[in-house]
């Protein structure tokens, strides 16, 4: 039996492959009731405490919301997201546990071994339960997997009528494009147009005459010539700048040079540039708008 991910401690210790006394001790954590794993180098993330979930409900309900996304390959979840299970019976809560009694039928899939919900139910789940901003987040995460097999449009073919958080649906997908390539890309074309903007181009190729490829902005005005580029960390950190984060390197300066001698602007944001400093950023690309356009 393999225990470095999640598994059932009943089951290991009927196996011989671990004794009571050795869960206990510092090498193994207990995630949920008789549910353990080995103790690694960092603490269990989502995707760890999700695969533990899936141990504590096998053969009773699915993963679904966050934890459905993030083994489905959407990592955009909060950093302290609970894992999520959906149950048609009794199931007690646990800390970092998440329970929805709900009924998912057939629209699951297997991964990892795992049970979780489909990616449009996912994404449906998640649209109708999130603050509009993350219910963004989400529906661009998943939508832009290789395998969602779903567009935007079909989560207003999937409401149910009178079900909780439906009525958001439509502004949802009203806000939602899967091209953005990251959760921060997503909040900034959605602060942009909550803010009143026009929609940019998102993921916008500018090229040359002869058609080739100079650059592409993470969202862009070609009639203004202003590129909006996130230059933040990883893709679901939403919050001030760590170690991760990737600054201006070479290669962006040296991009920025070559657009700007074309008569492009670029600003480069961070996540204070979405929070404290809100008010300055969209003030600053509301002047550059209405600015008189480049020649």
């Amino acid at each position: 039996m393999v225990l470095d991910e999640p598994f059932r401690a009943s089951a290991a210790v009927a196996a011989g492959a671990v004794t009571r006394a050795q869960l206990r001790g510092p090498r193994f954590l207990r995630l949920f009731p008789d549910v353990f794993v080995r103790v690694g180098d960092q603490p269990p993330d989502l995707l760890l405490r999700s695969l533990g979930a899936a141990q504590l409900v096998a053969g009773r309900g699915v993963l679904g919301g966050w934890s459905a996304a993030r083994l489905l390959g959407a990592d955009a979840a909060p950093r302290d997201a609970p894992a999520e299970v959906v149950v048609q019976q009794e199931q007690r809560t646990h800390p970092g546990l998440l329970v929805r009694r709900e009924v998912v039928s057939a629209e699951t899939r297997t991964v990892r071994g795992c049970r979780v919900t489909s990616p449009l139910r996912t994404a449906y789940d998640l649209a109708r339960r999130l603050p509009l901003v993350e219910a963004v987040v989400a529906l661009d995460a998943i939508g832009r997997l290789p395998h969602a097999g779903f567009v935007p449009d079909d989560l207003l073919l999937r409401r149910e009528f009178g079900a909780r958080g439906v009525r958001r649906i439509e502004q949802v997908v009203e806000l939602a494009d899967p091209r953005a390539e990251s959760p921060m890309e997503t909040r900034t074309r959605v602060m942009l147009a909550l803010a009143g903007l026009p929609p940019p181009e998102v993921q916008y190729e500018l090229r040359d005459a002869d058609g080739r490829l100079i650059a592409r902005f993470d969202l862009a005005y070609p009639q203004a010539r202003l590129a909006i580029e996130y230059d933040g960390a990883g893709h679901d950190e939403f919050g001030p700048r760590g170690p991760g984060q990737r600054g201006l390197g070479y290669d962006d300066r040296h991009r920025d040079l070559r657009t700007g001698a074309l008569g492009w602007r670029t600003i480069r944001l961070t996540a204070a540039d979405l929070t404290t400093r809100r008010t300055e950023t969209l003030a600053a690309i509301r002047a550059h708008l209405r600015a008189p356009r480049p020649t």
